[in-house]
């Protein structure tokens, strides 16, 4: 009799584990959260650090735990010749493009580089370029990474890598912010970027994912397609869709805290 119900949980055991489900500890994969930006796209930056509908919502809602985000500074950045390049709105984009292509680089983990970029974000967000540097200071780091970084070869070497990863999305980005989920782009409804990282997970959702939970963390949204910055090689863009994109952005700007 023992030895029959041993062999009954023995082949309960194997059964979960071949259908990969949560059993003995096994986890459902996290979801491949992907954004593609350029640094001075304000919607860009809004999305990266506003805690109202943002990136922020994961950390907030302890979603992180089920999600890999990862951070591709490039965006609307296009080659002239000899590998040169330039950004849609202008040096400068370029440049802190650079240094946030470093931080990633200094600091592979999230939690490394992504309150830098925070940081980095905000300041550029308000106008205040000149102030990036700070953020050393507030975060307690050490500037010597990025700044070698940027100014050297290895940021030119970045430019290139992230460059060449932008250009091999299918279906070529049009716009940013270009947000994936799992290998989907959500085109203009990256806002809703959590209903989306709920729908696919595996695991057992977390309470973050429930119409409740959820609402108590973002504010409530205004029906309307969410703004972005244009590609210059986006030729059927209408100029209505292009005013209603920048009328959007404006609505945004007032409603953040």
């Amino acid at each position: 009799m023992a030895a029959s119900i041993s062999r009954r949980l023995l082949g309960l055991i194997i059964s979960c584990l071949m259908i990969n489900q949560v059993c003995g500890g096994i986890e459902a994969p996290k979801v491949k959260l992907d954004l593609y930006y350029e640094s001075l796209c304000p919607f860009c930056a809004n999305f990266i650090i506003n805690p109202n509908g943002g990136l922020p919502v994961l950390f907030q809602s302890g979603l992180i735990d089920i999600v890999d985000l990862r951070l591709f500074p490039w965006g609307n950045a296009w080659f002239t010749s000899n590998n040169s390049f330039v950004c849609q709105h202008g040096p400068d984009e370029c440049l802190f493009n650079t240094i946030e292509a470093c931080a990633i680089e200094a600091w592979p983990t999230l939690d490394g580089h992504f309150p830098f970029i925070t940081c980095v974000e905000s300041l550029l967000y308000e106008g205040k370029y000149t102030e990036w540097e700070t953020c050393f200071d507030r975060l307690g780091l050490d500037p010597t990474p990025v700044t070698t970084c940027y100014k050297g070869e290895t940021g030119k070497k970045l430019n290139l890598k992230y460059a060449s990863l932008t250009a091999a999305l299918d279906p070529p980005h049009e716009y940013v912010p270009w947000v994936v989920v799992d290998g989907e782009p959500l085109l203009e409804d990256y806002g809703n970027f959590i209903s989306y990282i709920c729908k696919v997970y595996k695991g057992s959702p977390p309470s973050a994912c429930s119409k409740e939970t959820f609402k108590s963390l973002s504010r409530k949204k205004i029906n309307h397609v969410y703004p972005v910055c244009y590609a210059e090689q986006t030729l059927k863009v209408s100029p209505w869709m292009k005013l209603r994109s920048i009328l959007s952005s404006w609505v945004d700007k007032f409603m953040m805290i």
